[in-house]
């Protein structure tokens, strides 16, 4: 979008200062982000967001999810005598119409934030940032306990995997893509799990495991660091809701943890990473011990399981399908992701008993 664009939505904020540059800011791959910068010393510089409401239908919903989190955790930091506050949570900008948020008839949906000074995001994930990931989004979820008010599902069913199986099953039966007999060993692998990769669903309904406000996105690049590397906060608030406590610490690991990308052909060299594996888990329990009930610990390996083989089964699905939901670079893309994430599914099974006895015997 053109910057004269761009300036009139912001027009629509309640902002201090006036907006000079706006230009185009990380690389984000749902909604498109800027950041705006104002001309008076005094005032804040911003984050304009567009929000992708194909991906984040609920536009309302989602933006109130983010509002309770975000009041919340405000509290907590001021009950706790946190004196850098505006660093260590987001702060969203009221539109003309009263809320956090925005419609252009034209190009959609917008919220503007304030942008934290001094601080910058990492990709690279090394075991002393995969613990303090695992301390930030920990202590995130622990912060979160008490929330007052009930969230709701910004993507429905995001991490359930009853529904994962049954749209590959459905994916099976249809083969519009007609790539079925290409895939007998995956779908193999998957059908004889497929029942204990569905365990928690069954033990949820059964009043055995709760559902806990969860970040849903746990990626070393979705935390602000400050100039001395220490962690600010976790941002990319999106995905926050109602989910399993597998969904933070088991999602992390599966990318974090693998020695090669997710759509890396090499499925040879593809390892998991216990240093990586013990680093946010020491982070991750350090505050989440606190308040996982002991089935929640007792089933932090299935976790890290779970999340490949989920992985796996979308990627399958949309294999089948024609490739209609994620984005390719060649015919067999998702194919050689869906390889990948067996693989990796595979090593971690190798490694069980290390890994179950890692969690068993962490000191709190």
């Amino acid at each position: 979008m053109e910057k004269n664009n761009l300036t009139a939505v912001m027009r629509h904020f309640r902002l201090q200062g006036t907006v000079q540059t706006v230009a185009a800011m990380g690389e984000g791959l749902i909604n498109d982000t800027f950041k705006a910068t104002t001309i008076e010393a005094e005032a804040p510089d911003y984050v304009l967001q567009r929000i992708n409401h194909h991906v984040f239908q609920d536009v309302e919903l989602l933006q109130r999810n983010i509002e309770i989190v975000t009041r919340h955790i405000r509290k907590k930091l001021q009950q706790q005598g946190e004196t850098d506050i505006e660093r260590k949570v987001l702060r969203f900008v009221p539109a003309d119409n009263g809320k956090t948020w925005w419609r252009d008839e034209s190009t959609g949906y917008w919220r503007v934030s304030v942008f934290i000074p001094r601080s910058h995001t990492r990709n690279e994930v090394t075991p002393d940032n995969a613990y303090q990931a695992g301390a930030a989004f920990g202590h995130f979820e622990q912060m979160l306990v008490d929330v007052e008010h009930s969230l709701g599902e910004t993507i429905p069913d995001f991490h359930n995997m009853e529904l994962r199986m049954t749209q590959l099953k459905d994916a099976v039966l249809t083969d519009n893509a007609g790539r079925l007999g290409e895939v007998s060993k995956e779908l193999d692998l998957i059908s004889r799990h497929a029942e204990e990769m569905c365990h928690a669903e069954q033990l949820y309904r059964e009043g055995k495991l709760p559902k806990r406000i969860c970040h849903c996105d746990t990626k070393v690049n979705n935390m602000l660091f400050d100039e001395d590397g220490n962690v600010l906060c976790v941002i990319d608030l999106d995905t926050v809701m109602p989910s399993f406590v597998f969904s933070d610490y088991g999602d992390f690991l599966r990318t974090a943890a693998n020695t090669v990308a997710e759509d890396s052909p090499e499925v040879e060299k593809v390892q998991f990473r216990h240093d990586i594996f013990e680093a946010f888990t020491r982070g991750y329990l350090k505050h989440a011990h606190q308040f996982l009930t002991p089935q929640e610990i007792s089933m932090l390996p299935f976790a890290v399981a779970l999340f490949p083989m989920m992985q796996a089964v979308r990627f399958l699905t949309d294999y089948l399908n024609g490739d209609t939901y994620y984005k390719t670079q060649y015919p067999a893309h998702n194919l050689v992701r869906t390889r990948n994430q067996l693989q990796l599914f595979r090593r971690i099974a190798e490694n069980k008993e290390r890994i179950t006895s890692f969690i068993e015997n962490f000191e709190k």
